[in-house]
C-alpha cells in the first residue's frame, strides 16, 4: 500500500520504519526536521507537508500529541486527499476528540478509525505493539494487515472512539496499580522487608500484576525493568499523566464514581510537574518515599 505517516517522533518514527520493512511505500511528514531525517534514513519518503504526504495515499496514519493536533491535521489534509481514503489515528487522545475526528473525515468522503497503542518505544521499535481499534467492521478488516506489521496484537474494540476508550481504561488500571505496588514496597521498606522477599511473595500470590512482574518499581527483582536503568523510560511519567488526565475527563463526563482513578490522575499530574515528566512512570515510587 501507499501509506502516509504523519508524526515521526519517538513512536511514529520506528512504526513507519517497520511499515517500510513490511514492503509498504511510506511517505512521511513531521514538523521536526531531525525526526524527518531519521525516518528518511530508514526508507520513509520525506514529504514537504502533511498534505503532500497524504495526497496519493491509500491509508493515512497519524501519531500526534493531542486531539487538537489530530483535528487540525485532518482539517488540513482531508479536503485534498483522494476520495474514500482510510485514516487511522494512533495517537492517544480524548474519546470525544476521536469521535469528532471520525465525523470530520466521514463528512469529507473518507473512512476513519482510532487505533491507539500500548507498548512504548521498545514496542514500536520491535513491532510488538498492541493496537486498540475503534472502527466499522470493514474498515478494521482493511487496516488490520497494516497494523499487524507494526504490532503483535490488534484488538477490535467497537465503533469509532472505542479504541481510545479501551486505552484510557487500561492505563487507568496501570497507573493505579503502579501506585499501589509502589506504596507496598515503601511500606515494606519501613517494616524491614527486603524488596526481593516482597516480590517473591506478591508475584506468586494475589498481588501479582504487570506493574509488579514486568515494570517492577525497585531495582533488582526484575532486571529488565526501568528501575534497574535509572528509571529511563519506558513509558514516561508525562505520558501517564496525560493518559490519566484523559481518563479523569471521561470519568467526570460520565458520572463514574472512580475515586481511585481520579486520585491516581492527581498523583501523576503532580509527579509530572517535576523530574518525573522525563522518568519512567514507575519512578513515582521515589515521590512516594519523599512524601512518606
Amino acid at each position: 500500500m501507499t501509506i502516509a505517516f504523519i508524526g515521526l517522533g519517538n513512536m511514529g518514527g520506528p512504526m513507519a520504519a517497520n511499515l517500510v520493512k513490511a514492503g509498504h511505500d511510506v511517505h512521511g511528514f513531521d514538523l521536526d526536521e531531525a525526526a524527518l531525517e531519521r525516518a528518511a534514513a530508514s526508507g520513509v519518503r520525506a514529504a514537504r507537508s502533511a498534505a503532500d504526504a497524504a495526497g496519493d495515499a491509500d491509508l493515512v496514519i497519524t501519531m500526534l500529541p493531542t486531539g487538537r493536533h489530530v483535528l487540525d491535521c485532518y482539517a488540513d489534509i482531508a479536503p485534498t486527499t483522494r476520495a474514500d481514503t482510510l485514516f487511522a489515528d494512533c495517537s492517544t487522545i480524548d474519546v470525544a476528540d476521536a469521535r469528532a475526528a471520525a465525523r470530520s473525515v466521514a463528512d469529507a468522503g473518507h473512512r476513519a478509525l482510532d487505533a491507539p497503542v500500548s507498548g512504548g518505544v521498545m514496542g514500536a521499535t520491535a513491532a510488538t505493539l498492541t493496537f486498540m481499534v475503534g472502527a466499522a467492521d470493514a474498515d478494521f478488516a482493511a487496516a488490520e494487515p497494516v497494523l499487524s506489521a507494526m504490532g503483535r496484537r490488534v484488538v477490535h474494540c467497537g465503533g469509532p472512539g472505542a479504541g481510545q476508550a479501551a486505552k484510557i481504561c487500561n492505563n487507568m488500571i496501570l497507573g493505579a496499580s503502579m501506585i499501589a505496588v509502589s506504596e507496598a514496597f515503601v511500606l515494606g521498606e519501613r517494616l524491614g522487608l527486603p524488596h526481593q522477599a516482597l516480590f517473591d511473595v506478591a508475584s506468586a500470590a494475589s498481588g501479582q500484576c504487570w506493574a509488579l512482574t514486568v515494570n517492577c518499581p525497585v531495582p533488582g527483582p526484575v532486571p529488565g525493568s526501568p528501575a534497574g536503568n535509572g528509571y529511563r523510560p519506558g513509558f514516561a511519567g508525562a505520558l501517564m499523566a496525560k493518559d490519566l488526565g484523559l481518563a479523569a475527563n471521561a470519568v467526570r463526563a460520565h458520572g463514574v464514581a472512580a475515586e481511585i482513578g481520579l486520585r491516581a490522575a492527581e498523583i501523576y499530574a503532580a509527579f509530572a510537574e517535576g523530574d518525573g515528566a522525563g522518568q519512567d512512570f514507575s519512578a513515582v515510587i521515589n515521590s512516594i518515599r519523599e512524601r512518606s
